[in-house]
């Protein structure tokens, strides 16, 4: 089977991201990726705008991508932006500056595609074959979420709620009180109950009366079901968890992560001003301030889903990007 090697980049709310891989069939085997924040989504939740200076910095960290991504010589560069383009009133003229800015074409993707290459991505690990999967990916604008076993897919959804956002809606202190992280909480075990869990309780349900599986936990809940968290929020949790002073995919991926674990980190977090929280071994500085809200996120699904571990996933997004590419 022909092997090609392929680049995509990922034009995100926080940050801007780039994987070349070598795909064999469905196989994804990573060759280089990066990360830069441009904080596309910087003044939207207020303006409804993306702001210009947002959309240069966001152009600038493509060419750079894309001149690294013709260095490891990929035979095609896919280029997409998801939440914060999506959400944008100016979506238009940032599509329309992106591209002429890089002579590459800028696709828009919706809530619910985003949602099913995530799926894609994370099944490229042998791992999870022949496993029922609840999927979560907390990014900066939104959340993704995705049930299903195999090629089959139950459920997939697209929330409004992510780090950034959220970092929007509900201001802090520096440190922040812990009545502000109490409100935190309740707001997001408000989400979960109002938005997520009025469509996931029935397709868990559903799920589990076809196969005749036993339930625990929440009703419908299948006994041998794995939640698994991909994306920027999940690999930092599994970093600081972990010590690593950096980014491994190689000790990370398929790390699992306890409640009461991400429970620590949050505490251990909120407790702290945003300047101790730069030196935390495994968090990068840039995402110190808004790492805040997306660790609460997770602590909340893992809470109110009545989940009592999730498994990280360094495959997601730009892995079924790159199958599909």
């Amino acid at each position: 089977m022909q092997t090609v090697r392929r680049a995509v980049i990922d034009v995100g709310t926080n940050s801007i991201k780039l994987l070349v891989a070598d795909v064999t069939g469905h196989r994804v085997d990573p060759v280089y990726e990066d990360c830069r924040q441009t904080r596309l989504g910087q003044g939207l939740y207020a303006t409804g705008k993306i702001q210009p200076q947002a959309i240069t910095q966001t152009a600038i960290a493509i060419g750079a991508f894309i001149t690294i991504a013709l260095r490891y010589n990929a035979s095609s560069i896919k280029l997409f932006a998801t939440s914060a383009a999506r959400e944008a009133k100016n979506a238009d003229e940032l599509k329309a500056a992106l591209e002429q800015a890089v002579c590459l074409p800028v696709e828009i993707i919706p809530g619910e595609r985003e949602a099913h290459l995530a799926y894609l991505g994370v099944r490229t690990d042998p791992a999870f074959e022949g496993k029922p999967l609840l999927i979560f990916d907390v990014g900066g604008g939104s959340t993704e979420m995705i049930l299903g076993n195999g090629p089959h897919i139950q459920l997939q959804r697209s929330y409004q709620l992510g780090a950034v956002r959220l970092a929007n809606e509900l201001q802090h202190s520096d440190p922040p009180a812990p009545a502000e992280l109490a409100n935190c909480r309740q707001w997001l075990r408000d989400f979960v109950q109002r938005d997520i869990q009025p469509e996931l309780k029935p397709a868990l349900a559903q799920g589990a009366k076809a196969k005749g599986q036993s339930a625990s936990g929440n009703p419908g809940t299948p006994d041998s079901l794995q939640l698994v968290a991909t994306g920027g929020t999940s690999t930092v949790l599994a970093c600081i968890q972990a010590g690593l002073p950096k980014y491994d995919r190689t000790k990370i991926d398929g790390m699992r992560l306890r409640l009461d674990q991400v429970r620590a980190i949050v505490e251990q977090l909120w407790q702290m001003p945003l300047e101790n929280r730069k030196r935390v071994i495994g968090l990068p500085p840039d995402r110190a301030d808004i790492i805040l809200f997306g660790a609460a996120i997770y602590e909340a699904l893992m809470d109110k889903l009545a989940m009592p571990d999730l498994c990280i996933s360094t495959r997601g997004l730009r892995f079924g990007a790159v199958l599909e590419a």
